[in-house]
């Protein structure tokens, strides 16, 4: 085997019918033609040579595997020398070292060519040329792969601080984006926003959501759900551009929270989720969570928290950011499944279910049983609405325990109850039927098809018939499940679990029977 370095290509192309070639090489570098694989496949017949492109490391880019002498490949990739031309046996073989930018000699790729006839003075003009035009390539992947890997950090980072919030670490997560986003949570409360659209769409809307609300806002992709983008909004002009944003996007709904102090992001969260069901229904495609009565707002505010305070109480020798971190678990917990709120929080599934199981535990709660996650879930609300202290700084007063059967009896959330379930009577399948026996066996359709003497999947078909009626959105689970759970113990048709000090000794009775 002989080798030599090897000549400096032509410096412009020949003249006449034979410039060809340079047309078809700058035809390489059309936005639509910019393919390594193509240019070298160009190259191979253009030079009648088989081709390889391999990056420093060996790993082929483009072309098909060459036999080649690893020491002349390690000098050109080294850039001891710029190109080599060896005679091996009957093959001539010709290795280009493509260079980047910058004062290193090293070779980021090395272009090989090898054929049986010799290289002449064309041929050897048309490998450099193309190396050139290999080195532009090269050089605008790497920044693509750069942009990617920059904008890939930056989502991680927006993750990282919506996730520090979810769990009410508001101080890391204000220092982690203050580097980046200087401002963007200096005030103290924001709305939370969810955008549903399709998955193959999610990327789009994200970067339509950073250009329409211009850095005011975090923007996230939901690690959970494929089809929403999350919008944590501490400005006002947050929600109208959002709002303008999906009405110029069919296929779309945003749901938007109730403004919330920053610590209760998990709470927004769920606030959003819940209100962008509601949205599904609207012409606008839009909904925000305040806009339909809720049923804690219907019981009576001191009682309300005077149990919702009892029944959290054994929290209170914790940590704060112990409880934090279990509360903020468990409303996720609640609202969504133990994958989805491990995604949402950045944890295992595992982690999620030992945190619920230790509140469960504290609380002397069944978790299991729905009517029991329904109570739980008013309890955790009404803290995250209005903490556990009232306004004078002082506890709701224990000596006169409030039990949660208590909290049912007003006239207006009866009125509310009856209001909302009264809708499915006028169905001829008998949803309302349906529906209470698929609560009253826990939301599991196998048990209330043989309690009601029908398929499982008729039990499902009638529950999904009846979220368009009740505009709620009853199989994912979540706050629409608990209100209708709450309305059907308001009127009697479910019994009311045993929650809170009041009720060690006995369980409540159902309010109405």
């Amino acid at each position: 085997m002989a080798g030599c370095p090897d000549e400096a290509p032509a410096s412009r192309p020949p003249n006449g019918a034979d410039d060809a070639w340079a047309r078809d090489l700058l035809d390489q570098l059309r936005p639509a033609g910019r393919d390594l694989g193509r240019l070298v496949a160009w190259l191979a017949r253009s030079t009648r040579a088989s081709v390889c492109l391999r990056d420093a490391r060996g790993t082929l880019l483009a072309g098909e595997p060459l036999p080649l002498d690893a020491e002349v490949v390690a000098d050109v990739a080294a850039g001891r020398v710029a190109a080599a031309a060896l005679q091996d046996g009957a093959r001539h073989v010709r290795l280009v070292g493509i260079r980047q930018p910058g004062p290193d000699p090293a070779a980021r790729a090395v272009l090989a060519a090898a054929r049986p006839a010799p290289f002449d003075r064309h041929t050897t003009e048309i490998l450099g040329h193309t190396a050139s035009v290999l080195e532009l390539l090269l050089r605008e992947r790497e920044l693509a792969d750069a942009g990617r890997r920059l904008r890939r950090a930056t989502a991680d980072l927006r993750l990282a601080i919506l996730q520090l919030l979810m769990v009410e670490d508001t101080v890391s997560a204000r220092r982690v984006a203050a580097g980046l986003w200087p401002g963007l949570l200096e005030e103290d409360s924001a709305h939370v926003y969810v955008i549903e659209g399709a998955a193959t769409e999610r990327d789009r809307i994200a970067d339509a959501c950073l250009s329409a609300t211009d850095g005011t806002a975090l923007v996230v992709r939901c690690p959970a759900v494929d089809e929403h983008v999350i919008v944590v909004g501490p400005s006002p002009e947050v929600e109208g551009r959002l709002r303008s944003l999906v009405a110029d996007r069919p296929g779309t709904f945003l749901g938007g929270s109730r403004r919330q102090r920053l610590a209760l992001t998990a709470a927004a969260y769920g606030q959003a989720v819940t209100a962008l069901a509601v949205a599904r229904f609207r012409p606008d495609r839009a909904a925000v969570y305040a806009e339909r009565p809720r049923p804690a707002r219907l019981m009576d505010p001191a009682a309300l928290r005077a149990w919702s305070t009892a029944v959290l109480r054994p929290l209170d020798a914790l940590p704060y950011h112990v409880r934090a971190e279990l509360l903020a678990t468990t409303r996720l917990g609640l609202e969504f499944t133990a994958v989805s709120a491990a995604k949402v929080l950045g944890v295992s599934r595992n982690t999620v279910r030992a945190r619920m199981d230790r509140v469960a535990a504290l609380l002397g709660a069944d978790l299991s049983a729905l009517t029991v996650r329904a109570a739980v879930h008013v309890a955790l609300n009404t803290e995250a609405a209005h903490g556990s202290y009232d306004a004078t700084g002082t506890a709701p007063d224990p000596s006169a325990p409030v039990r949660f059967a208590d909290l049912l009896g007003t006239r207006a959330l009866r009125s509310w109850a009856e209001a909302l379930l009264g809708r499915l009577d006028g169905d001829g399948r008998d949803l309302r039927g349906t529906l209470r026996a698929w609560l009253a066996a826990g939301a599991n359709a196998e048990h209330a098809a043989e309690a009601r003497g029908v398929h499982a999947q008729t039990v499902r078909e009638h529950v999904r018939a009846a979220e368009p009626v009740l505009e709620r959105r009853l199989l994912t689970g979540g706050t629409d499940l608990y209100e209708v759970v709450l309305a059907h113990l308001v009127i009697g048709e479910l019994a009311v679990p045993a929650l809170g000090p009041a009720n060690q000794d006995q369980p409540d009775s159902a309010v109405h029977r």
